[in-house]
């Protein structure tokens, strides 16, 4: 009797996943859900979404704390980057988003709460990580280790900061209380990754930087999640490839020149320079040629 009773839950458990998946399928394949960036997410998508997202970084954050207390010439540096990277997006206190950041689906919103939500930890692994199928970008090849660390140790201190103090700490000429604003760029030096030592290329990392060079917007790859683009040719198979563009001898060397140095080797040529980094070169040269 039991286990009829059993049985007949788990087929009744079965048949409404089944019709959950198919009702679903449905929705996907006929293009009714809108995925306009000007229309929000139906409730149960958002609420969906979000309770994913703040589960995974929770759990790939864990165990990440600051290196080092924070200091002022910390939370200067912080300051900086913010104003270079993230306040068209996050606003600050008594300044707007700018437009991108405002026409954003999900709303990329305001930090100043952000301590309320997330550990330094989970916002060091934000902003290093970024976020899937939002806007907001992965820093991992753009900050370096300490910039990213600045960069919370700000977003940290926020709360506390009045929109006179937010200025004076960005050194930025804000319009308070609007998007627009004028900068003094030039007497600030650009937060970057700063030159260290050069290593031998890693693949693994190479392919991350890959796509965070955006490469694979014009480029496609075997296997790979992405769109398909018909821009520039296919990677694959580039370990068997004599030349490179036309112009080089395939080797590890002249595919770090031809990313680092693209208008040098071939001007004119259709592919941008992308500013990709001796390093980050290195890397996806070592994964370029472990495609066969």
């Amino acid at each position: 009797m039991a286990s009829t009773k059993l049985r007949t839950v788990a087929l009744t458990l079965l048949a409404v996943a089944c019709a959950a998946a198919g009702l679903a399928a449905a929705l996907v394949s006929s293009g009714v859900y809108n995925v306009a960036a000007n229309r929000q997410h139906l409730k149960p998508v958002y609420q969906l979404l979000d309770i994913a997202m703040r589960q995974s970084v929770r759990y790939h954050a864990r165990g990440l704390e600051p290196p080092r207390a924070a200091d002022e010439a910390m939370l200067a540096r912080g300051a900086q980057c913010y104003r270079q990277h993230c306040v068209q997006c996050h606003g600050g206190p008594g300044v707007a988003q700018g437009a991108a950041g405002q026409g954003m689906q999900p709303l990329p919103g305001p930090l100043i709460d952000a301590t309320q939500r997330w550990s330094a930890g989970q916002l060091y692994w934000l902003t290093r990580n970024g976020l899937k199928m939002t806007g907001m970008p992965s820093w991992e090849f753009r900050l370096s280790e300490d910039d990213l660390w600045a960069v919370v140790a700000f977003v940290q201190k926020m709360p506390q900061l009045s929109p006179p103090q937010f200025a004076a700490m960005a050194g930025q000429d804000w319009v308070v209380g609007s998007a627009g604003h004028a900068g003094r760029d030039d007497v600030f030096q650009p937060c970057r990754p700063p030159v260290r030592a050069l290593r031998p290329g890693d693949a693994v990392r190479g392919q991350r930087a890959l796509y965070q060079y955006a490469c694979v917007g014009c480029h496609t790859v075997a296997g790979q999640a992405q769109a398909s683009p018909q821009v520039g040719p296919p990677l694959d198979g580039m370990a068997r490839r004599t030349r490179i563009a036309g112009v080089l001898d395939n080797t590890p060397d002249n595919m770090v020149r031809w990313l680092v140095q693209t208008d040098a080797v071939k001007p004119g040529t259709a592919m941008p320079a992308m500013g990709v980094a001796e390093q980050d070169a290195r890397d996806i040269a070592a994964y370029l040629a472990s495609l066969r």
